[in-house]
């Protein structure tokens, strides 16, 4: 039968099996690096060369509430007895995650990061809601409340470009959700993944990788099509299935 306990503090962490307690801190790190991942992504081209003024505080208020989430996180880990400050120093092509290894240098790209990649943080935070660790569970609800923010701007913007009157900038647009798609689907992992089980067993997650991958696509795509955007093939450029 799952485990349908909660785990109150870190010292009962210690009491727990030591699959739980690795699986709970392998995600604590992860989601610690992810979160400071973003700012490192895109503040060094996108904070001084937004459009106007009112987008530039918009990135910055992002970005800050980013580093927040990840001061939370790692607070988290720390009192696990897991070291995250190298987190900050970390280069992009050394994140856990392929969709934080680049570097945002177009308002387009950061437009469709916000829609599309912010949208699977969303997920990936929504799995922790009432999860078996009551620490990280208390932490969720303002967290998840400034990710739907950084989600809808982006959301926003993306639909903006792609209404534009301007061929071009739908083109271009177009071609920004052609590249982060395939990573957003893979941002779920493997589908075929005991270790996702694992989670689901000792009530750290809700859904397997491919559950919540399924959900993800079923909102996300009338979005895009909506937008008047075509979904990208599901199984081009992927690396997880």
């Amino acid at each position: 039968m799952p485990f349908t306990d909660k785990v109150e503090s870190p010292k009962d962490v210690e009491k727990m099996d030591e699959e739980y307690q690795h699986l709970l801190k392998r995600i604590l790190a992860i989601q610690a690096d992810c979160e400071i991942g973003g700012p490192h992504l895109y503040v060094e081209d996108i904070l001084l060369n937004a459009p106007n003024v009112n987008e530039q505080l918009i990135v910055a208020r992002t970005a800050a509430e980013e580093i927040d989430h990840f001061r939370k996180m790692s607070k988290l880990a720390n009192d696990l007895g897991v070291d995250t400050g190298y987190l900050l120093r970390r280069s992009n092509q050394e994140r856990y995650v392929e969709a934080f290894r680049g570097k945002i240098t177009t308002w387009e790209d950061y437009a469709i990061f916000g829609f599309l990649i912010d949208r699977v943080g969303r997920y990936q935070l929504e799995e922790f809601a009432d999860c078996s660790y009551t620490p990280l569970a208390k932490i969720l609800p303002p967290v998840l409340k400034e990710e739907e923010g950084h989600v809808g701007h982006g959301e926003n913007l993306t639909a903006e470009m792609a209404q534009s009157e301007d061929e071009n900038q739908r083109k271009r647009i177009q071609e920004s959700l052609n590249r982060w798609y395939p990573q957003a689907l893979d941002m779920f992992g493997m589908s075929e993944s005991r270790r996702s089980e694992r989670f689901v067993y000792w009530g750290i997650k809700r859904r397997t990788n491919e559950q919540a991958r399924q959900d993800y696509i079923n909102e996300v795509n009338p979005l895009i099509e909506k937008m008047g955007l075509q979904v990208p093939d599901p199984k081009v450029g992927r690396h997880y299935f």
